[in-house]
């Protein structure tokens, strides 16, 4: 029997004000050293191919702060509609609007506004114009119902409080014959709800 995934007593308005304070840090000062893995070193270490990397603009990779590589579960293909949920600077974005080509679409759906304008700015300058960046929440997608082949999203469910909301919308948006890639943190153990509660742990 699956048990349903329960949500922390956290306030989630806080929370999300706290991760967009980190991030937008990552965003605006790249080189500061993060208690997380950044830029071209964690591409490397997580397995993306260098012609990859080597093709995308300075500044997404530079703020780059996945968890893995949601490319290692499946290939992309020319001409699918891909979601790419907290898009960050862009990096697996730009990665997928050049894997589907001019036929395909991408959306990034990110919160953060420093790192969606970062994420636009390295669009425009990689002269991409299949993709676009959204402000949203991964619990509140901005994409229609059934609209995308593939969803990607890495290391972004872990610092969502309502994983089941989350999880629901990815359905949503998903075509019947979707597949989800995700790359993200797992525990083996429970995590006590008094650390649930602490927002300083979720975001570092």
């Amino acid at each position: 029997m699956v048990q349903p995934i329960s949500t922390p007593d956290v306030d989630v308005e806080t929370l999300r004000c706290e991760i967009r304070k980190e991030y937008a840090e990552v965003a605006s000062n790249p080189e500061k050293g993060f208690h997380f893995h950044t830029g071209r070193p964690l591409a490397k270490m997580l397995g993306y191919a260098d012609a990859w990397v080597d093709a995308l603009p300075v500044g997404a990779v530079e703020s780059f702060a996945g968890t893995g590589n949601p490319f290692s579960l499946g290939e992309i293909k020319a001409g699918e509609h891909v979601v790419d949920v907290g898009s960050g600077a862009g990096f697996d974005s730009l990665i997928a609007a050049r894997l589907v080509g001019p036929t395909g679409h991408l959306v990034g759906v990110d919160m953060t506004p420093e790192m969606l304008k970062k994420a636009r700015d390295a669009a425009a300058e990689a002269g991409l114009d299949n993709v676009e960046f959204r402000e949203g929440y991964g619990e509140a997608l901005p994409v229609p119902d059934g609209w995308a082949d593939v969803l990607i999203s890495n290391g972004v469910l872990n610092l969502m409080p309502d994983k089941s909301a989350a999880l629901r919308e990815m359905a949503r948006v998903l075509k019947p014959t979707g597949r989800l890639q995700l790359a993200d943190i797992l525990v083996q153990k429970a995590v006590p709800d008094s650390a649930k509660r602490d927002i300083d742990l979720w975001t570092g």
